[in-house]
């Protein structure tokens, strides 16, 4: 099967020299437009923010981008494959496009199936192990594992969802079996790094064996506005000086919905404020909570009149934060 290369530079709009904040500043405009939790039209966003995510899952990743700008383009060519050791798959073992493997409903592109993670198989034998004492296939051998990829957005993760993942296997004579739909449902509270097992999808076996499993390894969609840590989910809270001088009740945009946090008068930069009860699901009962991490913004410009009404505080405040104990 031929596999399609991926301009993940193309896909973020930016220049293959990009620093890591240009990246992740990409990557937030655009997932804010067209991420599945936050769109208006979901139906046409989904295709954009996968590829929108799969260009961050590789580019904001030191290493993945290393072996990315590495690959190259001409990754298909000889001359490419050379330059990477003759093997265009990421993992050593990998069942990824070469193997003739076509996933569907991961949420990730064959491209990155096949370099970046997924489609990954391995082999577990019983009795006598994977080859016997000639080279010939053990006998009652237990078949590969298959294994792949599945992006999961934080809403899937609070909710749970049912997904339709289609697996095509390679056939005889270098043409594919007809593809297969699996229901693989995302049950509420599963968390990065779990898998997912459809029970005997794997390989089948040797000489009566057992077939393999397939399995998914679940992997948290990047959302514009939180990060991950545990089942708490933490944002950047941007303030304006007066503000957080004065206090104000800011609206957030959470995974229930809209909020309100109320920001206390002198609240200070890099302060913690915490909503309880509104991140993922803990597995011990109830949810995590939400971390606001305060930031003072000021403006870049100001009107003649905003200056003078700076200038009339500067006179009259006391406030010297030099002065502070």
């Amino acid at each position: 099967m031929a596999v399609k290369f991926k301009d993940y530079y193309e896909s973020l709009g930016i220049a293959r020299t990009a620093t890591p904040e240009e990246i992740k500043a990409a990557f937030r405009k655009l997932a804010r437009k067209y991420h599945p939790d936050v769109a208006k039209n979901k139906v046409t966003a989904e295709e954009r923010f996968k590829e929108i995510n799969e260009a961050n899952e590789v580019l904001s990743d030191p290493d993945k981008r290393k072996r990315y700008d590495e690959l190259g383009a001409n990754w298909d060519h000889p001359a490419g494959a050379a330059a990477q050791g003759g093997q265009h798959h990421g993992h050593p073992g990998m069942a990824g496009a070469e193997d003739g493997f076509e996933f569907g409903g991961t949420g990730f592109s064959d491209f990155f199936e096949s370099f970046f993670g997924g489609g990954r198989t391995g082999f577990s034998a019983a009795g006598r192990g994977a080859r016997g004492m000639e080279g010939e296939p053990a006998l009652n051998a237990r078949g590969r594992d298959i294994e792949a990829d599945i992006l999961v957005t934080l809403k899937e993760a609070l909710h749970g969802s049912l997904r339709m993942v289609t697996l095509r296997r390679p056939g005889h004579n270098g043409t594919a079996e007809k593809a297969v739909t699996y229901n693989v449902r995302i049950q509420p509270g599963v968390i990065a790094g779990q898998r997912i097992r459809l029970a005997g999808q794997g390989y089948p076996g040797h000489g009566g064996g057992a077939p393999g499993d397939l399995y998914l390894h679940v992997r948290f969609a990047r959302h514009p506005d939180f990060t991950v840590q545990g089942t708490d989910l933490h944002f950047d809270l941007e303030l304006a000086p007066w503000e957080a001088v004065l206090g104000v009740p800011a609206k957030i945009s959470t995974l229930d919905g809209a909020a309100s946090l109320r920001v206390p008068s002198g609240t200070a930069a890099s302060s913690q404020l915490r909503m309880r009860g509104l991140g993922l699901p803990r597995e011990s009962g109830g949810r995590g909570d939400i971390y606001a991490t305060v930031r003072v913004l000021t403006p870049a410009a100001v009107s003649a009149e905003e200056r003078a009404l700076w200038e009339q505080l500067a006179r009259v405040s006391p406030f010297n934060p030099r002065n502070q104990s």
